[in-house]
């Protein structure tokens, strides 16, 4: 599959790059949203930039005037199904997936659910109840997960979060901080690695060279992600090729079974036993700032540029618009 870059001649409007938003990610949204927008500038295509948490005007009367929308935001509002009914009942095309993989991707545990039903490896969890005393639910979790374990929100990305408990102790301290819906997962020691997913007209996927996250802590951890904490990335991962088989076929099997548009991407550990793992179920897979956007360092814009099947490209949902995408074969 070739996905070639869209060109001037293909769009009278400028392309609306959404960003910014009100979750978390605020910070990481804004980079990648600037990201977007230098590359259209270098494909010479035109484009507006609309922060979805601060808009300049009328948000709706701005987005009515878009003929498409790039979705660079990221967390809560943005991944979650809610911003892409919007878009949608606009009619306006957009990036990434629909309302339903939109919604599933982000709550984990429905996601799990969704994957696991499709063959797809997922570790054990159960959901915090609300409510629920920390002793009594460290006993509770324990007995059915063991140690140590993850405690993570139920719908936040990027890590945001994201604790280790190694013993009972630290899994009471744990639940009497957290906020917000939690849920416990069984710990996987072992290498985070990404995988992305293309999707073309005909259902043909198109799997990605697997990225691969390499961190001196023991979770690929909110610090690491932003650059705070020491991490290198190797793409394609230093994995055999039997496991890079497996990585492919657990992401286009999570691709399909969450009912992703266009692409999505795939967050795994391999443990010790070389076992793939899903850690993380659906992203959007927005784009991200130029230090991790590509499997050989390329940045956004040669993204954008190149029509070679091996190299990520990026295309729109909702097939019935005309100028979304073009793919040669």
């Amino acid at each position: 599959m070739q996905i070639a870059p869209w060109t001037q001649q293909e769009f009278t409007q400028p392309i609306a790059v959404i960003t910014g938003g009100w979750s978390q990610e605020r910070d990481r949204s804004l980079l990648s949203g600037r990201s977007v927008a230098d590359a259209l500038t270098g494909l010479g295509l035109k484009s507006t930039v609309l922060d979805l948490g601060a808009p300049k005007g009328d948000l709706l009367a701005e987005l009515a005037d878009a003929e498409i929308a790039f979705l660079a935001i990221a967390g809560r509002g943005a991944e979650d199904g809610r911003l892409q009914g919007l878009l949608e009942s606009l009619g306006i095309p957009f990036t990434g997936s629909g309302v339903l993989a939109s919604a599933l991707g982000m709550h984990k545990p429905h996601a799990k659910q969704v994957a696991a039903a499709a063959g797809v490896r997922v570790p054990e969890s159960v959901l915090v109840k609300a409510g629920a005393g920390p002793q009594s639910e460290t006993a509770r979790i324990t007995s059915a997960l063991g140690l140590p374990l993850i405690v993570k929100p139920v719908a936040e990305g990027g890590s945001i979060g994201v604790e280790l408990a190694a013993s009972k102790q630290a899994l009471t301290a744990v639940l009497k901080s957290g906020s917000g819906p939690l849920m416990a997962e069984t710990f996987i020691a072992g290498r985070p690695v990404s995988v992305g997913v293309l999707e073309g007209r005909r259902g043909d996927l198109h799997i990605l060279p697997a990225l691969e996250a390499s961190t001196s802590e023991r979770i690929y951890s909110y610090a690491a992600k932003r650059g705070s904490a020491a991490c290198d990335y190797h793409c394609p991962a230093r994995l055999s090729e039997t496991i890079l088989e497996d990585l492919r076929y657990q992401a286009g099997a999570a691709h399909q079974a969450l009912g992703c548009w266009t692409y999505s991407r795939h967050d795994f550990v391999i443990d010790d036993a070389e076992t793939c793992m899903v850690a993380r179920g659906q992203h959007p897979a927005r784009p991200e700032p130029e230090r991790k956007s590509g499997p050989h360092g390329r940045g956004r814009r040669a993204h954008l540029r190149t029509a070679d099947p091996s190299h990520p490209a990026w295309c729109a949902s909702r097939p019935p618009h005309p100028n979304m995408r073009r793919e040669t074969s």
